[in-house]
């Protein structure tokens, strides 16, 4: 083969052998060997066991008090062994699947934009019938809330699956 020829030819293979080598994006969730056993369940009485917590901007853990994203933080990593993002915008931007309004099940998070905008701002964990726990704001504390009330239906977003059955077998 001609060395011109040659020379035109190694551009090629070396885009050919990076495209080979990269990876998916990374989807911001770490799995544990515990993720692989967790249930839709174990997160929501995790969460559930944690109304009445004080909101603390910054917090994650019961004794600090939580924000929004620290108490999913922590309620996903307690109880299932799983890692998220840490920043609500973080959560937003996940790889997770999303999930429609009247699909939602137990331990999915629910996302809302309450600063305007339609950016994620919020978020929650969807216990059922409704109702999903979340930290909503300083002087509060972690409660209950319903997704027909009109400030949360009017401010939601979206959803995400965390626990996935299908994804959770590959990882």
């Amino acid at each position: 083969m001609p060395t011109p020829v040659r020379l035109l030819l190694w551009p090629v293979l070396f885009g050919l052998l990076a495209a080979c080598s990269s990876h998916q994006p990374d989807s911001g969730v770490v799995y544990t060997a515990r993720s692989a056993s967790a249930q839709p369940s174990d997160v929501l009485f995790r969460a559930i066991g944690l109304v009445g917590t004080p909101y603390r901007w910054g917090g994650n853990t019961p004794e600090s008090g939580f924000d929004c994203s620290g108490l999913i933080g922590f309620v996903y990593r307690d109880a299932a062994g799983i890692v998220l993002p840490r920043t609500t915008r973080q959560l937003g931007e996940l790889g997770a699947p999303a999930v429609k309004r009247q699909a939602l099940q137990p331990g999915d998070l629910v996302l809302f934009a309450t600063s305007g905008w339609g950016k994620v701002s919020h978020a929650g964990i969807y216990v059922g019938e409704g109702r999903f726990v979340h930290a909503p704001s300083s002087g509060g504390t972690v409660r209950l809330d319903s997704l027909s009330n009109r400030y949360w239906a009017n401010a939601y977003v979206g959803a995400k699956r965390i626990l996935d059955d299908k994804e959770l077998a590959h990882r």
